[in-house]
């Protein structure tokens, strides 16, 4: 599918969008209601990238029937069908919409000499993709982007193409995808004053942020995705950011610091820089690196930065080494790998997301064998991906902590970031002494699962386990079992452990001397809470 040109990107009014956005609301297309019109099957094929079951279930030609093939599927609709549910004529003059090539009779070589402003096409279709998406208060939003990266199949952004096209565009600008409703999900959403989205693309993470942030600033190196960002937050009824074009933090780099940084960064790991989207140019995961090193400096005192980052394993370095060693002083932070994946799986995976594999055998064969030869040379075994988030801090030592955790875990983990960090305040402070003399509560929905032989007097080994946030487990002997089971807020530490010395007839003397370091393990990891009076 061939994307549109900047200058026929849409180009409407606070008005006219305001009354496309109550259309879409009143046919129902929203989030909600795509569900509903199309079953769980074949919702869950679009997410695949497979257009057929969906094409099936919008038959009927209903209103939302009707808006799904025509902004989501990206079929040519019946100017009346259009009509009966959009501001058709204004949706054609602000560019929404556009005549329907091979569809309407006036197109062709009869075409040539008739205006056709002044005659009604037969069919019409969407100029960009608009998917329904819900906010995570339930508002009904809109992603706009290019209808290049419309599910359309599982061939990738560049293929298949229409007759004497040639490569996508390098300035093709995504909609939803994996990764950014990842980022959404981890944002902290404590209110603050400024809040910056860096390489904005389609504008998902600063419409996000425009829920708790008073100013919000998006960037991007492309200049049709900050075009994209504003009809994406328009549509959605949201404020419309300052919009800013450069490259990393060049655009704001005289600005006052930000309390709230988010970026999706193109952080792919490729031999050159072909999609703008995914490739930043720079060598192995450099512009990640970057990123990071920078960050310090625009945030403000107690600010967030969170992005998504791609890392290369090197022979002979330890990932958490080196990926820790780009945070800048003055940051806490906390780094975690959610996948691993040897280099082949890596090259396959991003050829396959530009359709190289739908091309020529042997430009395909080159492409991967570049990609292989950039990473033998970098001694690159394999790539991890994960987020990094920093906090602007004055502690004279600040948390780093760097680990892998490929398990589920339950979005949104905006509060669980900020409790982590609040928590590693906390332990920061507080020696051992004085964690003692502390009240601590059990979080929500933590189990306790007792492992042995069937029949034996006594377990083998306990484990606590997580039913929210990262779900984490952790092996705790009879004395952190029951420590944990006592933490209601009422009684201190201290207070507990010389109750379970009594019953277990241990030394409290002991106990309080051995167990200081269990009790910080357990709230580093968010089974324990500290009372706060």
């Amino acid at each position: 599918m061939a994307r549109v040109s900047t200058d026929a990107l849409p180009e409407p009014t606070t008005e006219s969008t305001r009354r496309l956005r109550e259309a879409l609301t009143a046919a129902g297309f929203t989030a909600d209601g795509l569900l509903d019109v199309l079953g769980a099957s074949a919702y869950a094929a679009l997410a695949r990238g497979e257009t057929v079951p969906a094409l099936r279930a919008t038959r009927g030609g209903g209103p939302l029937e009707t808006l799904t093939r025509l902004f989501l599927l990206q079929q040519a609709v019946p100017y009346g069908s259009a009509r009966a549910v959009l501001p058709v004529d204004e949706a054609l003059s602000d560019r929404w919409l556009e005549r329907a090539p091979g569809a309407d009779p006036l197109q062709g070589d009869a075409a040539a000499d008739t205006p056709a402003a002044t005659d009604t096409p037969a069919a019409v279709r969407a100029t960009v993709d608009v998917r329904p998406y819900s906010g995570p208060g339930g508002e009904d939003w809109w992603i706009v982007s290019d209808r290049v990266c419309a599910v359309g199949g599982a061939g990738g952004v560049g293929g298949p193409r229409e007759a004497g096209e040639g490569s996508p565009g390098q300035d093709v600008v995504l909609g939803v995808g994996g990764a950014s409703t990842t980022l959404a999900g981890l944002m902290v959403p404590t209110p603050v004053a400024r809040a910056l989205d860096l390489g904005t693309g389609s504008g998902i993470q600063a419409l996000h942020a425009s829920r708790f942030a008073t100013h919000v600033t998006a960037t991007d190196v492309n200049a049709r995705a900050l075009r994209f960002a504003r009809l994406t937050l328009a549509l959605s009824g949201a404020p419309e950011p300052e919009l800013r074009e450069g490259s990393l933090f060049e655009p704001v780099a005289d600005e006052e610091p930000y309390d709230l940084i988010v970026s999706n960064p193109p952080f792919v790991i490729s031999p050159g820089a072909r999609l703008t989207y995914r490739d930043g140019g720079m060598a192995g995961d450099d512009m990640c690196r970057t990123l990071v090193q920078q960050a310090a400096r625009q945030l403000a005192p107690g600010g967030y930065c969170q992005l998504l980052a791609n890392w290369e394993h090197q022979e002979g370095a330890d990932w958490r080494e080196r990926v820790c060693g780009w945070v800048p002083p003055g940051c806490d932070a906390w780094i975690v790998q959610r996948e691993v994946q040897d280099v082949t799986q890596y090259a396959e995976l991003w050829l396959r997301d530009a359709g190289d594999h739908q091309g020529d055998p042997a430009a395909y064969a080159a492409r991967y064998d570049a990609w292989l030869e950039e990473f033998a040379a970098r001694g690159t075994k394999a790539v991890g991906f994960g987020w990094v988030v920093l906090r602007r801090t004055d502690a004279e030592r600040p948390s780093v902590l760097a680990e892998e955790w490929p398990h589920p875990v339950e979005q949104p983990l905006g509060e669980v970031i900020r409790e982590h960090f609040e928590r590693q305040d906390f332990l920061r402070r507080t020696h051992d002494g004085a964690l003692l003399e502390h009240r601590f509560v059990l979080a929500d929905e933590v189990v306790q699962e007792q492992v042995g032989a069937p029949g034996a007097e006594d377990p083998e080994y306990v484990v606590l386990r997580q039913n929210r946030g990262m779900r984490r487990a952790t092996t705790v002997d009879t004395v952190g079992a029951g420590f944990a089971g006592v933490c209601d807020g009422t009684l201190s530490a201290g207070r507990i452990l010389d109750a379970i010395g009594q019953l277990l007839g241990e030394d409290p003397a002991e106990l309080r001397a051995r167990t200081p370091e269990s009790i910080r393990l357990l709230v580093e990891q968010g089974f324990l809470s500290p009372v706060v009076d």
